[in-house]
């Protein structure tokens, strides 16, 4: 991505507006992730591509690298394949959250599945961040994991009535714990008047995303796999004796292939690009804040997100020096430079001190989602896969690359609920979603429409 402040047009009622968004830049803005201030570039990366190894696995994100990592350490010879730099993808960009999220609720699935798969589909989402605490403890990942929870709050009256008869359910059925804050009480949690009060989930947890992602490649690098930067795989061709991958350094055959690219998805995997609906999300730092300011805003440090369709997410900076917020303020993508604005002047509408504070980083990356919103696993033409977190990926990504890491071993450890899920797509659907800007525009006209009713 360029680097640098923009530079406003003159003369023109646009350059004006450009020059005003520009003023929220601080000088020394840049639009690269946060998450990566302070890191060592990578070491022990190769450049050679060998001829032959047991397993390829495409992508060296979180699902990618979990996944090397069992192979690696099961005595499987094994390559990671990255187009660009390791981690460049949503990796490195995302908000560092970590819920025991699985989108549709236990009666959903269970019409769909029974209430048997159901059980087990949601309870993934807690094995999941179980998992993710032990293994950073056991791979000494110092990524600022914490178990400070998640406050999700109410943007409507209705909205936070529905949250607390939805807790008491969960609590009731599937043994989930969670309270209610009502807004009376919310300063206790956040520093902001916007909402309506919202619930606490206590057991949820927060990370530090360029930490993890380095911590992970060290621990791979170190089990003796090889990881490849710009080496893009072009295409994959099945042989008798496994897959021959052709990639932008030369072929490699392989007896296993791992499709690991989730929201990056693309050309080399038709199928799965059917299936995979890319969805950017847009993140901005502030500038450092005064230890009060942070400490008034986010006083029990948990990670927040809101009941609106179109979500917003946003925390203290692990050492709490800055808030780092982000959500789509977009119908269509867009640039972060033009992101960065308008995800401050929803960032000033919930905390009205934070709108003089300018930017310091702005960014973007590419989550995934499914058409019946689940994760999904399995194997297509002989290749494994693992996708679709619906903003749920540090976690679940970890996780379904660690189980499918051992299912290519052949572990009956592998096994997830997710297994043998039929993949759904749509008529017409070539992995572009055309649909997503009127989606999008009708779910913000929707939450606006409801937040102006409830300030009334």
């Amino acid at each position: 991505m360029a680097q640098g402040k923009p530079k406003p047009p003159q003369n023109s009622r646009d350059g004006a507006d450009r020059a005003a968004s520009s003023a929220l830049f601080a000088s020394d803005y840049q639009s690269r992730p946060y998450w990566l201030d302070g890191l060592p570039d990578p070491t022990a990366l190769s450049d050679a591509l060998p001829a032959t190894v047991d397993a390829v696995v495409v992508g060296s994100g979180y699902t990618g690298l979990n996944a090397a990592l069992e192979l690696a350490r099961g005595g499987r010879n094994t390559v990671v394949l990255e187009s660009q730099d390791p981690g460049a993808g949503c990796s490195t960009r995302n908000g560092g959250q970590i819920s025991t999220s699985i989108k549709p609720s236990l009666a959903a699935l269970a019409r769909r599945y029974g209430l048997e798969r159901a059980r087990a589909i949601r309870s993934e989402g807690a094995t999941a961040l179980e998992w993710i605490e032990t293994l950073v403890e056991r791979e000494q990942i110092h990524c600022d994991f914490r178990r400070a929870g998640r406050y999700h709050a109410a943007h409507t009256p209705k909205q936070f009535e529905q949250l607390a008869r939805d807790i008491q359910r969960l609590t009731r059925e599937e043994g989930i714990e969670a309270h209610p804050v009502p807004r009376s009480e919310q300063h206790t949690e956040l520093g902001s008047d916007l909402y309506y009060g919202g619930v606490v989930f206590p057991r949820h947890a927060s990370l530090h995303p360029g930490k993890y992602h380095r911590g992970l490649l060290r621990a791979v690098l170190a089990a003796g796999a090889q990881v490849i930067p710009y080496c893009e795989a072009q295409s994959i061709s099945a042989n008798a004796s496994g897959h021959t991958i052709a990639t932008s350094k030369g072929p490699i055959r392989a007896r296993d292939v791992l499709i690991a690219t989730n929201g990056y998805t693309g050309r080399l995997t038709p199928w799965l690009r059917r299936r995979a609906i890319p969805i950017g999300s847009y993140v901005i730092a502030t500038e450092p804040l005064p230890r009060s300011v942070v400490d008034r805003l986010f006083p029990t440090n948990r990670v927040t997100s809101d009941s609106r369709r179109v979500v917003y997410y946003y925390r203290a900076s692990p050492d709490r020096t800055r808030v780092v917020f982000g959500g789509r303020v977009s119908a269509t993508e867009t640039d972060p430079d033009v992101s960065g604005p308008l995800l401050h002047a929803e960032m000033g509408r919930i905390f009205p001190e934070l709108q003089d504070t300018r930017i310091s980083h702005s960014w973007s990356g590419t989550v995934a989602y499914s058409f019946d919103e689940l994760a999904h696993v399995g194997r297509y033409q002989g290749m494994h896969y693992a996708m679709c977190y619906c903003g749920s990926g540090v976690s679940m990504a970890s996780y379904l690359g660690m189980r499918m890491g051992q299912q290519i071993l052949g572990q009956a450890d592998g096994r997830t609920a997710f297994d043998g899920l039929a993949f759904p797509t749509r008529p017409l659907y070539t992995g572009s979603p055309w649909f997503l800007p009127a989606v999008v525009s009708w779910y913000r006209w929707l939450d606006q429409r409801e937040c102006a009713r409830a300030a009334r």
